[in-house]
């Protein structure tokens, strides 16, 4: 009895540890094909919107970031969004910081269009995204350096706003030039 009672503990053992093997591999499998699928984002290979949607938070966080570099900031705004509340506290602070990039990237564009009131709508939800970013991670060097940069462009915004009275030339001067003290070192 004690014989057949061992055996059979031998048999279950040996099963546990072949299901402790196979998932193991799956999950290997699972990370090299996210890998190989963010490598080709990075390479400027669009992969199927589909397969990024039903993998890993990183695979959409890097999707949304190729997005962004091709200048679709809705679709990557999208991706951001459905991140923010995914994934690791990194990947929660990564989402936000770049949805508040892709803000103030639109803002830059509208101000240098003299578009202030959209570029202030932007602006505000750029400053708004860093913040949280930094909330989630206080020491996100990135997010505070964007942040102070959406920070310094908002004023300049405004006093173009109330200088209407000045010659349309000096209007088109670049709102970003005219930064004063942008601050140097950082990305």
């Amino acid at each position: 009895m004690i014989k057949k009672l061992r055996h059979v503990s031998y048999w279950g053992l040996l099963a546990f540890a072949l299901a402790g093997v196979l998932q193991g591999s799956y999950t290997l499998y699972q990370i090299a094909r996210t890998n190989q699928l963010i490598e080709q984002l990075q390479q400027g290979k669009e992969i199927d919107a589909a397969q990024s949607r039903q993998l890993s938070p990183e695979l959409q966080l890097a999707r949304a970031s190729y997005l962004k570099s091709k200048q679709r900031y809705t679709e990557a705004q999208a991706i951001f969004s459905r991140l923010i509340n995914r994934g690791t506290r990194q990947i929660q602070a990564m989402s936000r910081y770049n949805l508040g990039n892709t803000y103030l990237v639109q803002a830059i564009e509208l101000a240098e269009n003299l578009q202030i009131n959209e570029a202030t709508a932007l602006a505000s939800l750029a400053k708004q995204a860093y913040r949280q970013a930094l909330a989630l991670d206080s020491q996100y060097w990135d997010a505070k350096y964007n942040l102070e940069v959406a920070l310094r462009l908002l004023p300049e915004m405004e006093r173009v706003v109330m200088d209407k009275d000045e010659p349309v030339a000096q209007e088109k001067a670049k709102l970003w030039a005219t930064v004063p003290g942008f601050p140097r070192g950082l990305p």
